[in-house]
């Protein structure tokens, strides 16, 4: 008997094609984002800014991308993930452009700052991991959470060398036309996110604003939203910061381009592997051991001598709990409060990471403009992890009450 629908149209409409497509499009998004420091020396000579003007931008990226993350989450949630996708990647390719022809501190602060930052709001794991928990049933969750992440790094690390092979054959300015024109071709991929068809979960109804102030006044959400802050403020700075200091300790601008590819790959993996250990574990534990790892591996490699060795050492651990915590900081909102509105919640817990995202890549380049140094930095970078893993340890991970009781 022939099936009514053709293979494409089962597949476009299968929870693996939106796995695979949302990750695909977190990767475009996020790896952007994660070479950005490969342009601060290059923008930064050119228009003869300062490093801090640069990171201002970036930190006001961070900034806002939190501060919108918890209103598209509500769009999304009432009128469904596939509009705030394509919405987002246009905005994204619009900033990105516009940011490519930004002669003033106050043009690349709007464009680099302002306009990505909402358009990441809109094509980041916020969102997409919102749809994916719908459309993806609980039992399988934490399998697709992880894959779509892994796909996700699998993009970022395929940003890195495309960038560098781009700055260095066309220019820098020409990179980013580039890469707008990318992300505009990628709204098809927004299509088998159509998590408004998902079947509903048993749950006690609730009003949007129901959810807010019952998740406001759990206290794990709090602690969560605070602990969210450290992984934040470590990846804005290592992302934005880490190339240009291994500039200024002597090494070749191409080692800066491995270590970050390195730390994508490694990412892959990561991700993936936190996604499986959520579904097995409890994941405030989890959260609190990578948040430990992070800190003793950005210790370690401030302690001993830099060589090429460290340096790629270093990436690599850093980037197997590079992007872990997403998938299990998501699975950890739904477990207590669902997922009726998980992009509403997820958003709000997302504004700490911003916020630490802000700090990490503004305080990075002031403090190297004051002390020509980011020993300071390094040694913050570790105390933040240390708290974080502190605060995660306490949290009430069982599902509340209303969710109990249905």
């Amino acid at each position: 008997m022939k099936s009514s629908k053709s293979f494409p149209k089962l597949f476009l409409t299968s929870p693996l094609a939106a796995v695979l497509c949302g990750g695909i499009i977190v990767g475009l998004a996020l790896g952007m984002r994660h070479v950005q420091g490969l342009f601060m020396l290059p923008m930064t000579g050119a228009r003869g800014w300062s490093r801090e003007a640069f990171a201002l931008a970036i930190a006001l990226q961070n900034l806002v991308w939190g501060i919108a993350q918890p209103f598209t989450g509500m769009i999304a949630d009432r009128w469904g993930v596939r509009r705030v996708l394509v919405a987002g990647c246009l905005l994204y390719a619009l900033g990105l452009y516009l940011m490519a022809h930004a002669v003033t501190g106050t043009q690349l602060a709007l464009s680099a700052g302002l306009l990505i930052g909402i358009a990441l709001s809109g094509t980041t794991f916020g969102t997409v991991y919102g749809a994916i928990s719908r459309i993806v049933p609980p039992a399988r969750r934490s399998w697709a959470l992880g894959l779509a992440g892994a796909v996700g790094g699998v993009g970022q690390f395929a940003m890195v060398p495309a960038t560098q092979g781009l700055i260095g054959s066309v220019g820098w300015m020409a990179a980013l036309v580039v890469f707008a024109l990318v992300l505009a071709l990628a709204l098809p991929l927004a299509w088998p996110l159509d998590d408004r068809t998902a079947q509903p979960v048993v749950r006690a109804q609730q009003a949007m604003g129901q959810a807010i102030r019952e998740a406001l006044a759990h206290k794990g959400f709090w602690l969560l939203n605070l602990g969210f802050l450290a992984c934040g403020f470590q990846l804005a700075f290592i992302a934005g910061h880490f190339p240009a200091y291994l500039v200024d300790r002597g090494f070749g601008a191409e080692t800066g381009v491995v270590a970050l590819a390195i730390v994508a790959l490694a990412n892959v993996g990561g991700t993936y592997l936190c996604g499986q250990l959520g579904s097995q574990y409890r994941r405030k534990h989890l959260l609190a051991y990578l948040y430990l790892i992070r800190s003793a591996t950005m210790l370690a490699f401030v302690l001993l001598p830099v060589s090429t060795a460290t340096v790629y050492a270093f990436a690599f651990v850093m980037g197997l709990t590079w992007l872990g915590t997403v998938p299990l900081t998501n699975g950890l909102v739904s477990q207590v409060f669902g997922v009726q509105y998980i992009g509403t919640l997820f958003g709000f817990v997302f504004v700490g990471h911003q916020l630490g995202g802000f700090l990490g890549m503004w305080l990075g380049g002031a403090l190297f403009d004051a002390t020509h140094s980011y020993d300071a930095m390094w040694l913050l970078s570790v105390l933040v992890g240390l708290v974080a893993a502190a605060l995660h340890w306490p949290i009430d991970d069982r599902a509340v009450v209303r969710l109990q009781a249905a």
